[in-house]
């Protein structure tokens, strides 16, 4: 297996680990621009190239957002399994620290 150098933490081992890791670094940087436009950011918080799992979090203005668990579930995550055929499941959190007027309530999703 070649070596793999990610901008986000990799777990579980894969003969196309590094293609995987590319592939959706690239695909993030698409997603990115549109989540900042609204004042937020999308973070890998990361990703396991054996079991295709992904674990994102949505900060800055997205993290407080009420549809926030609609932008994971609607769009990222249709997106990541719809370019990447080995994404088997994404689980979405929002920055706990960005979660305001909500009551207490805290959007915390799995989309599997």
């Amino acid at each position: 297996m070649e070596p793999t150098t990610s901008p986000f933490p990799v777990t579980g081992e894969h003969p196309d680990a590094s293609r995987r890791v590319r592939d959706l670094a690239d695909v993030i940087d698409v997603i990115q621009p549109v989540i900042a436009a609204d004042g937020g950011a999308l973070e890998v918080l990361g990703v396991d190239v054996e079991t295709g799992v992904v674990r994102l979090q949505l900060t800055g203005a997205c993290g407080s957002c009420a549809v926030s668990a609609a932008t994971l579930n609607g769009g990222v995550n249709r997106i990541l399994r719809e370019r990447l055929s080995w994404v088997t499941e994404v689980i979405g959190d929002v920055q706990e620290s960005d979660v305001s007027g909500f009551g207490g309530w805290t959007p915390k999703a799995s989309y599997g």
